[in-house]
């Protein structure tokens, strides 16, 4: 007879990486639940300091810390963020949890009992609020942990060699009592990839970056604006040649010079990363919105408010020729059917998804 308090509890984290605290509420919704399900936030998106691992990377590191038995009443799926739209991010999880639900409940003809399960740490976690036709079941924080110390640790550890005592800090005492054990194994054996490597470079570069501002009076906000340039179904994207976000595909744009109007600098910064050969007075006529983008976590360089213009060029069979120069390796016209969110810089993805109504 079934005696658990639900049949399906739904634990929402972005475990990067799995640690005691996350895997505390696991335990404790198995207790009261038949059934897990476990949602990967941040899925489909390009590794970062502030995302290193992989979907499948961390649904690896749930299943090694649970065990066979309770591994089969675990259910993980990827979750995408959607900045700058509360109400599709929560369509996704309701159309996510209810496509699980459909598929492992086993009890004909009774409407499964689905609960929350999570603790307010931050208001990272107001997402709680936002499920009312569920139960909810709060967890105590175990022992204040949170990733972000762990992941600035990983990132900022010398291991440059191959020697394996390298990996000071995953195997201290206080690792042990942070990350589960198959967990810093994990962490252990990353330390040696091209992926580690890479991630890291874009980390120190980016901590460089902030230092340069460290006697700044206070945190500086930067302002930068960026093109959203579509013609005939396809948008105008640049190739990063420069940290950060090398070698990915971002919106023309950059940083407002002192005295610059912010659609002037748009169309400066269109012009030196493209070479789009339109003219402006056409390009500003084109102009169908404007929208302000301030996600805190936008930027790993620090609090970036962009403006972002959108502009929509007339159909023409013929795309404008464009040349990447200044800050882009390349300029190209991309398919809106074809952007890929993994290889796309910071929000642009999102901001793309708004201001075209993708």
């Amino acid at each position: 007879m079934n005696n658990k308090n639900f049949d399906f509890l739904v634990f929402i984290g972005r475990f990067q990486p799995l640690h005691m605290g996350h895997l505390t509420v696991i335990e404790a919704g198995l207790q009261q639940a038949d059934q897990m399900i476990i949602l990967c936030g941040s899925a489909h998106q390009p590794r970062s300091a502030r995302n290193p691992w992989s979907v499948a990377e961390r649904e690896s590191m749930i299943r090694g810390a649970v065990s066979a038995d309770n591994n089969n009443r675990v259910h993980i799926a990827p979750l995408m963020d959607i900045a700058y739209n509360d109400e599709s991010w929560v369509r996704n999880v309701q159309a996510t949890v209810n496509g699980l639900v459909t598929a492992h409940h086993g009890v004909p003809h009774k409407m499964p009992k689905v609960g929350l399960i999570g603790h307010s740490k931050d208001q990272s976690s107001y997402y709680l609020n936002l499920f009312p036709q569920w139960g909810a079941v709060q967890v105590d924080n175990f022992k204040g942990i949170s990733a972000t110390p762990i992941r600035e640790a990983i990132f900022t550890e010398d291991c440059s060699s191959n020697d394996s005592s390298n990996a000071i800090y995953i195997n201290s005492n206080e690792a042990k009592q942070l990350l589960p054990t198959n967990v810093r194994q994990h962490v252990s054996e990353f330390y040696s990839t091209d992926i580690y490597a890479e991630i890291k470079g874009e980390h120190d570069f980016v901590a460089k970056y902030k230092q340069a501002w460290s006697a700044a009076p206070y945190p500086p906000t930067f302002v930068t604006v960026d093109a959203v340039i579509v013609q005939s179904g396809h948008i105008l994207m640049v190739e990063r040649k420069a940290r950060p976000g090398k070698g990915l595909m971002a919106l023309p744009g950059g940083f407002v010079d002192h005295g610059e109007r912010l659609v002037d600098a748009c169309l400066r910064e269109l012009r030196e990363e493209t070479r789009l050969k339109v003219p402006a007075p056409v390009l500003k006529g084109s102009i169908k919105g404007q929208e302000v983008f301030d996600d805190p976590h936008r930027s790993a360089r620090g609090r970036t408010i962009t403006h972002a213009f959108y502009m929509e060029l007339e159909p023409n069979k013929a795309l404008p020729k464009v040349k990447g120069g200044d800050d882009a390796k390349y300029a190209m016209w991309v398919p809106l059917a074809n952007l890929d969110p993994t290889q796309i810089f910071e929000d642009h993805y999102f901001i793309i998804k708004k201001m075209t109504g993708m």
